[in-house]
């Protein structure tokens, strides 16, 4: 007489409410590794790819005494102190940006794990379901912080001269950077002169352009997402049953919160865009200390 033993399935990967948790505490163990990277990783890589690296106090000294060479030069191509500051500016922004750009990637893979859980959590008690609710929105939260990372580091990285701008000590110059500085308020004020003001004067125009038209066109995007994101959210809301409050409160909350994001964005997209179109008067506040 033959016995057949009855075969058995391998156990899957643990599982709570429907939460992988192995995948889960993956991605949340990458992330917790990002966010630092984030802060420590772009100096020292930059430093590497641009063949030297400086702290943030030599970062505005060499600044402000390159750009006064740059400035009396009075040629469009960079000195060599400030190109080699551009160059070191715009790596440092790359990396942060790529950095930035994979945290997003797994915030987004672990908000997908927790939606889904979520909406499974039928047979949880209320304090768990709660629990998955809030970690859902603090990833939610960390999501739009790392996009927003995303968008300003490239901006950085296709502008960074525009964005060095910001290191100048605009409020408290003196000696030749102030004598500097007046000028280019002045030139700034009477642009575009025909276009017989100095080949400096231009780039920098032209490179505040570029540096909101990278935003506005990086804004436009993501405003078109959230509102595609937002439509999706409202007709999977009208497609739940009436019974299903929990299916309905998630994706009706998803539908608000992304039309609001999409309207917040699409007014900062607007912005930059008429900056892109006429750039030199919002350069002429900058350099006059308005923002």
């Amino acid at each position: 007489m033959s016995t057949t033993t009855p075969t058995t399935n391998p156990p899957g990967p643990p599982r709570t409410a429907g939460l992988p948790v192995r995948a889960a505490t993956a991605l949340t163990a990458l992330a917790a590794v990002l966010v630092p990277a984030f802060v420590l990783a772009p100096g020292p890589v930059a430093a590497r790819l641009s063949g030297g690296g400086y702290g943030r106090r030599e970062l505005e000294d060499r600044l402000s005494d390159s750009f006064v060479d740059y400035w009396v030069a009075g040629e469009r191509s960079f000195p060599p102190g400030l190109r080699g500051v551009v160059d070191y500016w715009s790596r440092y922004h790359l990396v942060k940006a790529v950095i930035a750009a994979l945290l997003l990637a797994v915030l987004v893979a672990l908000g997908v794990l927790l939606r889904k859980a979520y909406l499974e959590a039928g047979g949880l008690t209320t304090g768990r379901r709660a629990a998955l609710a809030s970690a859902g929105a603090a990833v939610t939260a960390l999501g739009l912080f790392a996009l927003a990372m995303v968008m300003a580091n490239v901006q950085g990285a296709v502008a960074p001269f525009s964005s060095l701008m910001s290191m100048l000590p605009v409020h408290r110059s003196h000696g030749e950077l102030a004598e500097t500085l007046g000028q280019i308020r002045q030139g700034l004020a009477a642009y575009p002169d025909g276009g017989q003001g100095p080949p400096p004067l231009k780039v920098m125009v032209d490179d505040f352009g570029r540096y909101h038209a990278v935003l506005a066109v990086a804004a436009a995007a993501v405003a078109l997402s959230a509102a595609a994101i937002s439509a999706v959210s409202w007709r999977r809301f009208a497609a739940a049953a009436a019974s299903d409050r929990r299916t309905r409160r998630l994706y009706r909350s998803s539908g608000l919160c992304w039309a609001l994001l999409a309207a917040a964005v699409a007014v900062i997209a607007a912005a930059n865009t008429a900056t892109t179109a006429d750039p030199a008067p919002a350069l002429l506040a900058f350099f006059e200390g308005g923002w």
